[in-house]
């Protein structure tokens, strides 16, 4: 059938979880009420990365981009656009307020610099509809592996695209597929990677919650290519949304015959089983993944050999993750030669990040390697919130470095990152302005990877929590100059003897901001001062007399009583007394309590 009008609902789980699934069941309710049902069609897709400005909905084919959108909005959307054939101008993107003109969604500036091609289909298509795939050449590339390519001229195609592992190891994804194609025997797997645990990173998620068909279809080359007949997704529990979708394209692909016995009458055969993991950090680490799936404790085994040679129950095993298998269908379809037209010298392709933190456009982003820290921050990301001035950026979650402003023009690839102390990780990306404290952020990542250790080996066991300890010392106030010296030393034995890379990449953050902070940590050390003020045992509160009218305010909301004055008349907090909570802060109307 055809329609006047397409409304596409983000359906990923950030929109979701702001009503977006009720803003879609109104649409639908109030295209019927208003009689035109017949003429429209909605869609959830998966998610458009623009997450701060969800809940989203775009309308075709006039490409209507309409912004934080509430349920309510539903009604004046079919009234005004599909009814009567006019844009709701209130809804729509605006670059400011003082800029009422529509913004074509090619024109605004979180998408501009993007490419997506692991995100070719979120935001666009039906995640849950098996045809709306094929529509956008869905499963060709399949289609190809099993009729038209051998094994080795695949393996060629990923050489000539430059395609590395997406998951943080940037091994090239061709060698580790001809590893397991030669080693002989019958039985082979092929695991997918969905364990995405670093914090504040979603990438992996919503890949699949909006293109789950194209990781099926990845891995199912990929089993034709190394010989295996079995493929297994591990994916974290948590992850409710994506998993259901998963769950749906498996069942379609296996209605159309793409996923099961006899793949389209080719005589090969491969079949795909979720697995769902516990939510432990450490099972991100690949020799780890395996023993989880195998039912047993996830935690790594010594290397080699390596899963590729001896993985699941013993046999051949390749591991990709989500981002990765992504990009196959495209290569496959396009050609390698496509894909390393993109990016640098040793680093092809796009690498897809979730920033977050004290950005002004936080999301899902998708960009060439070899863009700056500098153009996603301020281009696409807009700039840091409420005119605050740039501290630092978090690259590669916990096992990653803060990188500073001095770094921000540096070209976003695997070596650069790890030259200047962290890494690409699987695409965390966290801004911190000056409100951030540094010895605040390093105790955070610690205490996660104190958490998430599973104890196996020493360096990474005793090492993490001596870096924890020690940390949270300076934050108390209680910090020596020697300390730094041994927060060094211990990072550095923990790079180079931890079992893998939880504890070999967990020190990155704190040894990465005493390298570009120095001056912060000596501050805390010997001036016993926080200038961000998030460590409360070195933050003092004091009231200015000149600002301080006598309200009160502050006095009743004290929770220890340590506020004292006459009505009307400036008040005085006693220090000895004062628990540091900031409420006395958070409450004042006049800018009396200051906060040093």
């Amino acid at each position: 059938m055809a329609y006047n009008h397409y409304i596409l609902v983000c359906g990923g789980t950030g929109c979701e979880s702001n009503k977006s699934d009720e803003i879609y069941r109104n649409l639908i309710a109030e295209a019927e009420k208003q009689g035109v049902k017949d003429q429209v069609q909605i869609v959830k897709t998966g998610c458009f990365g623009f997450c701060e400005k969800g809940p989203i909905v775009k309308v075709l084919p006039e490409d209507s981009f309409y912004v934080e959108v509430k349920p309510e909005d539903a009604q004046v959307i079919i009234a005004e656009q599909i009814v009567k054939g006019r844009e709701v101008k209130k809804l729509l993107y605006k670059k400011d307020e003082a800029n009422k003109n529509k913004v074509a969604v090619e024109d605004i500036e979180f998408y501009q610099k993007q490419l997506r091609v692991v995100l070719r289909n979120c935001g666009v298509i039906n995640p849950e509809s098996i045809d709306e795939y094929i529509a956008r050449e869905g499963y060709v590339a399949l289609e190809k592996a099993l009729f038209e390519m051998t094994p080795e001229q695949i393996i060629e195609e990923l050489k000539i695209s430059g395609l590395r592992g997406r998951g943080g190891a940037g091994f090239p994804t061709w060698l580790k597929w001809d590893i397991a194609r030669k080693v002989p025997g019958d039985t082979k797997y092929m695991i997918c990677n969905a364990d995405e645990g670093d914090p504040g990173a979603y990438m992996d998620r919503s890949t699949i919650e909006g293109d789950p068909h194209s990781i099926i279809e990845a891995m199912v080359i990929a089993g034709k290519v190394i010989g295996a007949h079995q493929g297994y997704v591990y994916i974290r529990a948590e992850y409710p949304l994506a998993i259901d979708r998963l769950k749906i394209a498996i069942e379609q692909a296996k209605d159309y015959g793409l996923l099961g016995k006899n793949i389209l009458g080719s005589g090969f055969d491969f079949d795909i089983e979720i697995r769902l993991g516990a939510g432990a950090f450490v099972c991100g680490e690949e020799t780890a993944l395996i023993q989880s799936i195998e039912g047993k404790r996830g935690m790594p085994v010594p290397k080699p050999p390596f899963p590729a040679q001896s993985g699941l129950w013993g046999k051949p095993t390749v591991i990709n993750n989500v981002e990765t298998l992504a990009n196959i269908p495209v290569i496959l379809t396009k050609g390698g030669a496509w894909l390393a037209k993109i990016g640098t010298e040793k680093s092809k392709g796009t690498k897809v990040f979730a920033l977050t933190g004290k950005v002004n456009n936080s999301g899902l982003v998708e960009v060439p390697m070899g863009t700056t820290l500098r153009e996603i921050i301020f281009d696409i990301g807009g700039g840091i919130k409420n005119g605050k001035k740039f501290k630092g950026v978090q690259t590669g979650g916990p096992s990653g470095g803060i990188l500073t402003e001095k770094d921000l023009d540096t070209p976003i690839d695997y070596e650069s990152l790890t030259a200047l102390g962290s890494m690409m990780g699987s695409g965390g990306m966290i801004v911190m302005d000056e409100d951030d404290c540094v010895v605040d952020v390093s105790r955070f990542y610690m205490e996660f990877c104190v958490d998430e250790s599973c104890g196996k080996c020493s360096p990474c066991r005793i090492g993490t929590t001596q870096i924890k300890n020690i940390l949270e010392k300076i934050a108390r106030g209680n910090g020596e100059m020697s300390d730094l010296d041994k927060l060094e030393e211990i990072g550095k034995a923990m790079t180079k003897a931890s079992l893998c890379m939880l504890g070999g990449s967990a020190a990155n953050p704190t040894l990465s901001t005493i390298r570009n902070f120095r001056d912060e940590y000596i501050e805390h050390i010997v001036d016993k001062k926080c200038r961000a003020g998030k460590c409360k045992h070195l933050v003092r509160f004091e009231i200015d007399p000149n600002k301080c009218i006598g309200c009160g305010l502050c006095a009743r909301r004290c929770p220890v009583s340590c506020i004292s004055g006459e009505k009307r008349q400036p008040h005085v907090i006693d220090a000895s007394k004062c628990i540091k909570c900031g409420e006395c802060y958070n409450v004042c109307k006049f800018g009396a309590v200051m906060k040093k």
